[in-house]
Protein backbone atom coordinates (compact mmCIF):
# COMPACT_ATOMS: atom_id res chain seq x y z
CA UNK A 1 0.00 0.00 0.00
CA UNK A 2 1.55 3.08 -1.00
CA UNK A 3 2.45 5.80 1.96
CA UNK A 4 3.99 9.04 2.79
CA UNK A 5 5.46 10.76 5.50
CA UNK A 6 2.85 12.16 7.92
CA UNK A 7 5.56 15.04 7.99
CA UNK A 8 5.37 16.18 4.39
CA UNK A 9 1.41 15.99 4.57
CA UNK A 10 1.53 18.42 7.40
CA UNK A 11 3.89 20.89 5.59
CA UNK A 12 1.30 21.03 3.11
CA UNK A 13 -1.29 21.80 5.26
CA UNK A 14 0.41 24.62 7.07
CA UNK A 15 1.67 26.45 3.79
CA UNK A 16 -2.23 25.71 2.35
CA UNK A 17 -4.30 27.02 5.21
CA UNK A 18 -1.15 29.09 7.25
CA UNK A 19 -2.41 28.72 10.60
CA UNK A 20 -0.14 30.27 12.55
CA UNK A 21 -0.99 33.94 10.90
CA UNK A 22 -4.84 32.96 11.29
CA UNK A 23 -6.16 34.30 14.65
CA UNK A 24 -9.06 31.92 16.00
CA UNK A 25 -11.19 31.67 19.00
CA UNK A 26 -10.24 30.09 22.11
CA UNK A 27 -10.06 26.57 22.41
CA UNK A 28 -9.61 26.29 18.36
CA UNK A 29 -5.83 24.65 18.20
CA UNK A 30 -5.43 24.59 14.66
CA UNK A 31 -2.59 21.90 13.33
CA UNK A 32 -1.51 18.85 14.29
CA UNK A 33 -3.37 17.80 17.05
CA UNK A 34 -1.88 14.38 17.46
CA UNK A 35 0.81 12.63 16.07
CA UNK A 36 1.21 8.94 14.28
CA UNK A 37 4.31 6.62 14.47
CA UNK A 38 5.20 8.74 11.29
CA UNK A 39 3.64 7.70 7.69
CA UNK A 40 0.38 8.11 5.93
CA UNK A 41 -1.51 5.29 3.95
CA UNK A 42 -5.17 6.44 4.53
CA UNK A 43 -6.79 9.79 4.95
CA UNK A 44 -9.92 9.88 6.83
CA UNK A 45 -11.88 13.17 6.63
CA UNK A 46 -14.99 14.04 9.25
CA UNK A 47 -16.41 17.56 10.85
CA UNK A 48 -16.06 16.57 14.40
CA UNK A 49 -12.71 14.88 16.04
CA UNK A 50 -14.73 12.70 18.80
CA UNK A 51 -14.78 9.36 19.75
CA UNK A 52 -17.32 8.15 16.92
CA UNK A 53 -15.35 9.98 14.24
CA UNK A 54 -12.28 8.15 15.63
CA UNK A 55 -13.80 4.64 15.85
CA UNK A 56 -14.66 5.51 11.92
CA UNK A 57 -11.35 6.38 10.85
CA UNK A 58 -10.03 3.03 12.72
CA UNK A 59 -12.35 0.90 10.84
CA UNK A 60 -11.52 2.66 7.64
CA UNK A 61 -7.97 1.58 8.29
CA UNK A 62 -6.98 5.46 7.80
CA UNK A 63 -4.03 6.87 10.16
CA UNK A 64 -4.74 10.57 9.37
CA UNK A 65 -7.89 11.93 10.40
CA UNK A 66 -8.51 15.56 9.38
CA UNK A 67 -11.17 17.72 11.21
CA UNK A 68 -12.53 20.54 11.17
CA UNK A 69 -13.58 21.08 14.57
CA UNK A 70 -10.61 19.57 16.86
CA UNK A 71 -10.07 17.84 20.15
CA UNK A 72 -9.61 20.68 22.22
CA UNK A 73 -12.57 22.94 21.95
CA UNK A 74 -12.49 23.14 26.09
CA UNK A 75 -10.82 21.63 28.70
CA UNK A 76 -9.53 18.27 28.29
CA UNK A 77 -8.40 17.07 31.69
CA UNK A 78 -8.61 14.79 33.42
CA UNK A 79 -7.64 12.01 30.88
CA UNK A 80 -10.20 9.05 32.14
CA UNK A 81 -13.76 7.61 31.18
CA UNK A 82 -14.42 8.59 27.81
CA UNK A 83 -11.52 11.24 27.17
CA UNK A 84 -8.73 7.95 28.45
CA UNK A 85 -10.86 5.86 25.67
CA UNK A 86 -10.42 8.02 22.83
CA UNK A 87 -6.56 8.76 23.81
CA UNK A 88 -5.93 4.85 23.59
CA UNK A 89 -7.50 4.52 20.91
CA UNK A 90 -5.36 7.43 18.78
CA UNK A 91 -2.36 5.88 20.55
CA UNK A 92 -3.18 2.20 19.91
CA UNK A 93 -4.04 1.96 16.06
CA UNK A 94 -1.51 4.58 15.32
CA UNK A 95 -3.95 7.24 14.11
CA UNK A 96 -2.88 10.70 13.99
CA UNK A 97 -5.11 13.69 13.82
CA UNK A 98 -4.97 17.16 12.02
CA UNK A 99 -7.58 19.75 12.59
CA UNK A 100 -8.43 23.29 10.73
CA UNK A 101 -11.35 25.89 11.58
CA UNK A 102 -11.14 29.23 11.16
CA UNK A 103 -8.09 28.55 8.33
CA UNK A 104 -10.54 25.67 6.70
CA UNK A 105 -13.59 28.51 6.76
CA UNK A 106 -11.86 31.61 5.15
CA UNK A 107 -9.29 29.45 2.54
CA UNK A 108 -9.96 30.86 -0.97
CA UNK A 109 -10.52 27.49 -3.13
CA UNK A 110 -10.48 24.78 -0.30
CA UNK A 111 -12.66 26.41 2.19
CA UNK A 112 -15.93 25.39 3.74
CA UNK A 113 -17.27 29.06 2.73
CA UNK A 114 -15.55 28.92 -1.02
CA UNK A 115 -16.65 25.59 -1.53
CA UNK A 116 -20.27 25.99 -0.77
CA UNK A 117 -20.50 29.40 -3.05
CA UNK A 118 -19.35 27.10 -5.90
CA UNK A 119 -22.03 24.53 -4.67
CA UNK A 120 -24.92 27.05 -5.21
CA UNK A 121 -23.81 28.47 -8.05
CA UNK A 122 -22.05 31.65 -7.12
CA UNK A 123 -18.88 32.91 -8.81
CA UNK A 124 -16.86 36.24 -8.96
CA UNK A 125 -16.82 36.28 -5.23
CA UNK A 126 -15.46 39.16 -2.90
CA UNK A 127 -14.55 39.27 0.51
CA UNK A 128 -17.02 39.42 3.36
CA UNK A 129 -17.90 39.22 6.88
CA UNK A 130 -15.04 40.96 8.51
CA UNK A 131 -14.01 38.97 11.89
CA UNK A 132 -10.70 38.33 13.85
CA UNK A 133 -8.76 40.66 11.74
CA UNK A 134 -9.35 39.28 8.37
CA UNK A 135 -12.88 38.85 5.91
CA UNK A 136 -13.99 34.85 6.90
CA UNK A 137 -16.89 34.57 4.35
CA UNK A 138 -17.75 35.48 0.64
CA UNK A 139 -20.53 37.57 -0.88
CA UNK A 140 -21.81 37.68 -4.57
CA UNK A 141 -24.23 39.93 -5.92
CA UNK A 142 -26.92 38.21 -8.07
CA UNK A 143 -30.01 38.20 -9.07
CA UNK A 144 -31.72 35.14 -7.83
CA UNK A 145 -34.63 34.64 -6.11
CA UNK A 146 -35.35 33.64 -2.67
CA UNK A 147 -36.78 30.17 -3.83
CA UNK A 148 -34.19 29.48 -6.37
CA UNK A 149 -31.54 30.39 -3.69
CA UNK A 150 -33.24 28.05 -0.98
CA UNK A 151 -33.39 25.14 -3.93
CA UNK A 152 -30.27 25.38 -4.31
CA UNK A 153 -28.78 25.22 -1.17
CA UNK A 154 -31.22 22.24 -0.36
CA UNK A 155 -29.61 20.50 -3.25
CA UNK A 156 -25.78 21.31 -2.04
CA UNK A 157 -26.70 20.22 1.08
CA UNK A 158 -28.78 17.27 1.45
CA UNK A 159 -31.26 19.14 3.66
CA UNK A 160 -33.95 21.71 3.39
CA UNK A 161 -32.50 24.73 4.92
CA UNK A 162 -34.75 26.99 7.34
CA UNK A 163 -35.49 30.16 5.81
CA UNK A 164 -36.20 33.68 7.79
CA UNK A 165 -37.78 35.69 4.90
CA UNK A 166 -37.01 38.82 6.57
CA UNK A 167 -35.69 40.54 3.20
CA UNK A 168 -36.67 40.65 -0.37
CA UNK A 169 -38.60 37.92 -2.51
CA UNK A 170 -35.59 38.79 -4.98
CA UNK A 171 -32.20 38.24 -3.17
CA UNK A 172 -29.23 40.62 -5.07
CA UNK A 173 -26.57 40.74 -2.70
CA UNK A 174 -25.92 37.00 -1.15
CA UNK A 175 -23.31 36.61 1.55
CA UNK A 176 -22.25 33.13 2.89
CA UNK A 177 -20.32 32.42 5.94
CA UNK A 178 -20.93 28.49 6.88
CA UNK A 179 -21.13 27.59 10.68
CA UNK A 180 -22.85 29.30 13.67
CA UNK A 181 -22.40 32.90 12.38
CA UNK A 182 -26.45 33.43 12.87
CA UNK A 183 -25.86 35.46 16.04
CA UNK A 184 -24.00 38.09 14.20
CA UNK A 185 -26.65 39.08 11.59
CA UNK A 186 -25.84 42.33 12.26
CA UNK A 187 -22.74 41.99 10.90
CA UNK A 188 -23.89 40.48 8.05
CA UNK A 189 -26.46 43.02 7.24
CA UNK A 190 -24.03 45.80 8.03
CA UNK A 191 -21.95 44.75 5.14
CA UNK A 192 -24.80 45.52 2.96
CA UNK A 193 -26.29 41.50 1.89
CA UNK A 194 -29.87 41.18 1.80
CA UNK A 195 -29.74 37.74 2.02
CA UNK A 196 -26.95 35.37 4.56
CA UNK A 197 -26.46 31.97 4.28
CA UNK A 198 -25.10 30.69 7.66
CA UNK A 199 -25.22 26.84 9.17
CA UNK A 200 -27.32 27.93 12.59
CA UNK A 201 -28.50 31.06 14.94
CA UNK A 202 -30.58 31.76 17.93
CA UNK A 203 -33.81 32.05 18.19
CA UNK A 204 -34.15 35.95 18.11
CA UNK A 205 -32.59 36.25 15.08
CA UNK A 206 -35.98 35.69 13.36
CA UNK A 207 -37.29 39.22 14.38
CA UNK A 208 -34.03 40.71 14.12
CA UNK A 209 -33.80 39.30 10.21
CA UNK A 210 -37.33 41.23 10.01
CA UNK A 211 -35.80 44.29 11.48
CA UNK A 212 -33.43 44.29 9.52
CA UNK A 213 -35.06 43.57 5.83
CA UNK A 214 -32.46 40.48 5.67
CA UNK A 215 -33.08 37.05 4.42
CA UNK A 216 -31.62 34.44 6.19
CA UNK A 217 -30.92 30.57 5.53
CA UNK A 218 -29.62 28.28 8.37
CA UNK A 219 -28.20 25.17 6.10
CA UNK A 220 -27.26 23.45 9.14
CA UNK A 221 -23.76 24.13 11.42
CA UNK A 222 -22.59 20.15 10.44
CA UNK A 223 -24.13 20.30 6.60
CA UNK A 224 -22.55 23.86 6.11
CA UNK A 225 -19.21 22.85 7.19
CA UNK A 226 -18.29 19.10 5.48
CA UNK A 227 -17.15 20.68 2.66
CA UNK A 228 -13.57 22.35 3.58
CA UNK A 229 -12.44 18.53 4.78
CA UNK A 230 -13.72 16.63 1.90
CA UNK A 231 -11.86 19.25 -0.34
CA UNK A 232 -8.46 19.57 1.56
CA UNK A 233 -8.75 15.54 1.92
CA UNK A 234 -9.20 15.22 -1.83
CA UNK A 235 -6.37 17.70 -3.05
CA UNK A 236 -4.12 15.53 -0.20
CA UNK A 237 -4.99 12.61 -1.50
CA UNK A 238 -4.44 13.20 -4.91
CA UNK A 239 -1.00 15.09 -4.54
CA UNK A 240 0.31 12.30 -2.35
CA UNK A 241 -1.48 10.12 -4.06
CA UNK A 242 -2.77 8.12 -1.03
CA UNK A 243 -6.74 7.00 -0.91
CA UNK A 244 -9.13 9.30 1.00
CA UNK A 245 -12.54 8.91 3.06
CA UNK A 246 -15.08 10.89 3.98
CA UNK A 247 -16.86 9.84 7.62
CA UNK A 248 -20.25 11.01 7.95
CA UNK A 249 -21.59 11.39 11.44
CA UNK A 250 -23.81 14.79 11.18
CA UNK A 251 -24.96 16.29 14.43
CA UNK A 252 -28.41 17.06 12.97
CA UNK A 253 -27.74 20.38 13.60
Amino acid sequence: MPSTPLAAIIKQCDQLLRPAEITDWDGAVNGLQVENCGSVTRIAAAVDASLATVRLAIAARADLLIVHHGLFWSPTHPWTGRRYELLRLLLDNNLAVYSSHLPLDLHRTLGNNAQLCAAIGLKKLRPFFFEKGRHIGFQREAKISRTELSRRLARALGRAPILLPGGPEMCRRIGVVTGGAGGELKLAAAEGVDTFITGEGPHWTFPLAEELRVNVLYGGHYATETFGVKALAAHLAKKFRVPWIFLDHPSGL
